[in-house]
């Protein structure tokens, strides 16, 4: 074997094995440079600003928002819009977590939001969780969800002097009974031998239990008096007839 046959195959597998160390440009993606983009993506929605997200999500993508809207990009994109006169507000990116697999990257995080209407505060939490891939050199969301946490309404005042009219027995069917008992100027609900529920008031005869969506109310027959306990689920409703 030559000298020059020696060196040539040296050289040859010197560069070989730096190919193979040296992942292609953009081949890779860190966290922090997901949670960068996707930052982008929302600093762009109170402007209207669609660049990002054409740039950022793949023509494919699948994308399902807080409201159960099913959008493909074209949707998104037309969706981002300024916000009206009088509207300002903030989306910020927190509490991320992410795994990264070669072509695949799924970033997990909560988005803070704060929105300014005609001067007056207010704030909502999201948790969004995107897949990224990567195709044809560039990293891309092909499919992401949304979903918005669960916040108490607001109390409105007790008026304890109601509650005799809702205290009584509900019957949802033969051998399921509700109760609902008042302590003071509380109010309970308590189903067979489960723990009190206690009601806060939102509205006239409507009340909620803090930390479970959804409402119960009170419905009025024609007589003035109490008749049903209606658990409102999701807009829809269960009825518990008062029996004594």
């Amino acid at each position: 074997m030559t000298k020059n046959l020696l060196v040539l195959l040296f050289v040859s597998g010197l560069l070989t094995a730096t190919s193979s160390a040296t992942p292609a440009k953009g081949s890779t993606i860190a966290q922090e440079e997901l949670v960068r983009n996707t930052q982008e993506l929302f600093d762009a929605v109170a402007v209207g600003n669609q660049e990002p997200w054409k740039k950022y999500f793949a023509e494919d993508a699948m994308y399902f928002d807080e409201k159960g809207r099913n959008m493909n990009k074209a949707a998104l994109v037309k969706d981002i819009a300024p916000l009206p006169k009088g509207y300002s507000g903030t989306i910020k990116i927190a509490r991320v977590q992410s795994h990264i697999e070669d072509n695949i990257a799924i970033l997990s995080y909560d988005m803070d939001e704060t929105e300014t209407i005609f001067g007056q505060n207010l704030t909502a939490r999201y948790h969004a969780t995107d897949t990224w891939m990567l195709r044809q050199g560039k990293w891309q969301i092909v499919a992401g969800q949304v979903l918005r946490y669960y916040e108490d309404p607001a109390p409105g005042k007790t008026d304890a002097a109601k509650f005799a009219e809702y205290i009584g027995t509900y019957e949802l069917a033969p051998g399921t009974i509700m109760t609902v008992t008042a302590e003071g100027d509380h109010l309970y609900t308590q189903r067979g031998d489960r723990p009190k529920d206690e009601l806060f008031p939102e509205a006239p005869a409507i009340f909620f239990r803090k930390g479970i969506e959804g409402r119960r109310l009170f419905h009025y027959a024609d007589n003035g008096k109490v008749d049903t306990l209606i658990d409102r689920r999701n807009n829809e409703d269960v009825i518990w007839k008062k029996i004594k």
